[in-house]
């Protein structure tokens, strides 16, 4: 299995893509359980929700699914958000706390260092190595993170999600104009609800790359999935609220690179 895959382009943004993926390999699909085969927690067809919105973004996307190992995690295991409920580097448990994996087959130390070799260490080196081609060229470079996940997930918040969580570690991973404009955006679109810096303040890819003060600006976009897609399996894509969503993502995506431009102007 290739672990990532990397489409070159010409724009100061780079849309990253951490959780699109489904593979996994023999191995350890058949260490998890019927619950872990469903892989429930997959950023279901945001790949298809952000095509061709800004064709000459930069898109890094991770192949393998975040029960293989979690690309937004920090590969030390330390938890991004201290007393809350989460999941790990390698999950043992879904986003509704059931286990994924059969009694005892859960991933040791060694395992876990595997994946992170196999894995994880791939995904950001070509992550990194796109930020300093795009930062070589523009000046600057603006990661979009791109995510989703259903609305109501009790084990991890209360009450239902916003439509659009947008976190930048309250304000450390980019410029403040960036993240205004973004914020502008969400608040005036009809019919959505928007939150910055609430329940998701941006996972491990956007704390570790966000270096405004170097020329590295990053956001992370959390969607809920209702907005364009059912949140039960089979997990149908829906035109007719996805084809409402992306002109408000394009609006995103051609302000922040129009931005990228003044500010390096």
């Amino acid at each position: 299995m290739t672990p990532v895959e990397i489409i070159k382009g010409k724009s100061p943004i780079i849309l990253a893509m951490p959780h699109t993926g489904t593979c996994v390999p023999e191995t350890i699909f058949d260490s998890l359980n019927t619950r872990g085969h469903a892989l429930e927690d997959t950023d279901w067809h945001i790949d298809k929700l952000y095509a061709d919105l800004l064709p000459d973004a930069t898109q890094v996307r991770a192949v393998f699914h975040r029960y293989v190992i979690d690309p937004n995690r920090d590969p030390s295991g330390q938890s991004l958000y201290p007393g809350q409920n989460t999941t790990g580097l390698c999950p043992i448990i879904d986003f509704d706390d059931n286990p994924l994996y059969r009694n005892g087959r859960e991933p040791n130390k060694t395992e876990i260092e595997q994946r992170r070799l196999s894995f994880h260490a791939p995904y950001h080196a070509a992550l990194g190595a796109e930020i300093a081609r795009v930062k070589a060229r523009h000046g600057l470079a603006i990661l979009y993170d791109c995510h989703s996940i259903q609305s109501r997930k009790p084990f991890l918040f209360d009450g239902k999600l916003p439509n659009f969580n947008i976190g930048t570690n309250n304000g450390i991973t980019c410029d403040n104009r960036l993240q205004q404009a973004v914020t502008d955006i969400c608040r005036n679109a009809d019919g959505y609800t928007h939150v910055v810096n609430g329940r998701f303040k941006g996972g491990w890819t956007t704390r570790h790359y966000g270096r405004p003060k170097i020329g590295v600006h990053a956001i992370q976009m959390e969607l809920t999935q209702s907005s364009y897609m059912d949140e039960t399996a089979p997990w149908a894509y829906r035109p007719d609220k996805a084809d409402r969503l992306r002109p408000h993502l394009k609006d995103i995506l051609q302000t922040l690179e129009q931005l990228a431009t003044e500010m390096t102007s």
